[in-house]
């Protein structure tokens, strides 16, 4: 597993053409202000992880393969290629403009992957259907993360794996600034996440779920020093003033000592992802 690395500077998606989004909680979840959008800086490590994930799966010709929260379906096509004609590429997705989407893509790449309906509550399948489950980024915005873990546990067959990949916002960085106004910032952000300390749990869950643990590691995801502040320490310090956290002076303090750092180098802002890869008892 990869460890703890600086993201560098090249391969950016634009943020639009970006799989992944916002919409894809529970109900209760909806007003989530963590936008996954906004780790576009970081994307290359994030396609380090699943570069990772995909040889921790180590899917074979004629395997069953789901990617539960699937988006676009990017890593749904990689599964198809993976376990080939004789096996099966899964994606579910409860977003509807999201599903529609990969179908179409399907359709355009001629791939034998599938796009389901459904959530990380609820996988549209039987016990024991799938070698493999992959589940990106979804547990942060779940309430209730253990009926997830249960789900995975379900649909997976004894000897079958899974990764699971989340964000643990508590280690987020943000430097320079006043380390009492940053840290009332990162607390508006816990704060407003769902489920913030999702990857730290991550190994606790799957395991009170029947899985057992094989390997877990993470990434920080670094963003790039041209961002400057960025969109989400812009928006949340504007929440820590609303809650009255901080002073809108504060504010305005940081965000200019971070301006200042972008353009001297002396910056730093990024947050742990991990990653935890599991296997079902036979």
């Amino acid at each position: 597993m990869p460890q703890t690395t600086a993201i560098p500077r090249d391969g950016q998606a634009p943020m639009d053409t970006y799989s992944l989004r916002p919409d894809r909680f529970d109900r209760a979840g909806r007003d989530q202000l963590v936008d996954v959008r906004d780790l576009q800086a970081a994307l290359p490590g994030i396609r380090r992880l699943r570069t990772w994930a995909h040889e921790a799966l180590a899917l074979q010709p004629g395997e069953h393969a789901v990617d539960v929260g699937s988006g676009t379906g990017s890593e749904v096509f990689a599964f198809a290629d993976a376990v080939g004609p004789t096996g099966e590429a899964i994606g579910v997705e409860p977003d509807p403009n999201l599903l529609a989407s990969a179908q179409r893509r399907a359709s355009q790449l001629g791939s034998h992957a599938k796009f389901h309906s459904g959530d990380a509550y609820g996988i549209p399948f039987g016990a024991d259907c799938f070698d493999a489950v992959l589940c990106e980024r979804v547990f942060q915005h779940l309430t209730a993360p253990a009926r997830a873990a249960n789900e995975i546990a379900r649909v997976l067959r004894p000897g079958g794996r899974a990764v699971v990949v989340d964000v643990d916002w508590d280690t987020a960085i943000v430097h320079p600034g006043d380390r009492q106004v940053v840290r009332q910032v990162l607390d508006t952000l816990v704060s407003a996440t769902t489920n913030p300390l999702s990857g730290r749990r991550l190994p606790g869950l799957l395991t009170q779920a029947g899985l057992v643990i094989d390997d877990v590691g993470s990434h920080a995801l670094v963003q790039d020093r041209s961002v400057g502040p960025g969109s989400l320490v812009t928006r949340i310090s504007a929440m820590a003033v609303a809650r009255g956290a901080i002073t809108e002076a504060q504010r305005d303090r940081l965000l200019a000592d971070l301006e200042r750092g972008a353009d001297t180098g002396d910056i730093h802002l990024s947050v742990t992802m991990f990653a935890v890869l599991a296997h079902k008892p036979r």
